[in-house]
């Protein structure tokens, strides 16, 4: 992967970059995300933000070498500190755990005016992303899921709207679980990812069975039985 081809779940990132956006992508790695796009001419500007001092780096020097120091500003911080209120029209992050992306879309609440759409690629714990759109108002309009060198990746595309309109017909617990539209599609990939997750939940929970009972293993073997009733209920 490079700034000329990106992998496939970065592409699809890239996708669903609105046409012409002020583009923010938290995380950057390496740039290659706004340098690519920005090459592409699918947006004018963008800012490329690394917290940790090595990524941050690699992103100058990415810029540098691609020769877009005009057209693409790399900053350090953490999370949308690298940003200002209406500096931009689209956010991107990437390669993250869900929980972490909602708690930089959280801590990061004030630097969101002016933007119109988020496209967030968690590794695990889409879940916590879907739950903060919908407390947050932005609107889930599109999601992709994909396999790429034996992994299975998700992509959420939000903008601000009706939070729940994404769920309507289908119930709303299964929904931030499983994702509304890749639930109501059920593609290949999907099933392969809810069938590999439910026989991991079952083996978890046959181990709960021989634990020492305490508050703790009766928690989590709740939270499983209620997981698989869940996926029951979605794939019948």
């Amino acid at each position: 992967m490079n700034a000329e081809k990106l992998s496939d779940r970065l592409n699809a990132v890239a996708n669903n970059i609105p046409e012409g956006a002020r583009l923010a992508d938290i995380g950057s790695d390496h740039a290659y995300l706004p340098c690519y796009v920005v090459k592409k001419g699918t947006v004018p500007k963008a800012i490329a933000g690394e917290v940790a001092n090595g990524p941050f780096q690699s992103a100058l020097e990415q810029v540098k070498e691609e020769d877009l120091t005009d057209w693409i500003t790399v900053r350090k911080g953490d999370g949308l500190e690298v940003i200002e209120p209406g500096e931009v029209d689209c956010i991107t992050i990437a390669g993250m755990g869900g929980t972490l992306i909602s708690s930089i879309l959280e801590k990061g609440k004030s630097k969101l005016e002016g933007v119109s759409r988020l496209v967030l690629q968690p590794n695990v714990g889409s879940f916590a992303v879907r739950r903060w759109l919908i407390d947050n108002g932005w609107e889930l309009i599109s999601e992709e899921i994909l396999k790429e060198d034996g992994k299975i990746y998700e992509i959420l595309i939000a903008e601000k709207g009706e939070p729940l309109n994404a769920y309507h017909e289908i119930n709303l617990e299964n929904g931030i679980l499983f994702g509304p539209f890749l639930l109501r599609d059920r593609s290949a990939v999907f099933i392969e990812k809810w069938n590999a997750e439910v026989k991991n939940w079952q083996r978890i929970l046959k181990q709960l069975d021989g634990a020492v009972q305490n508050d703790e293993t009766d928690g989590k073997r709740k939270e499983l039985k209620k997981k698989l009733e869940m996926a029951e209920e979605a794939f019948q």
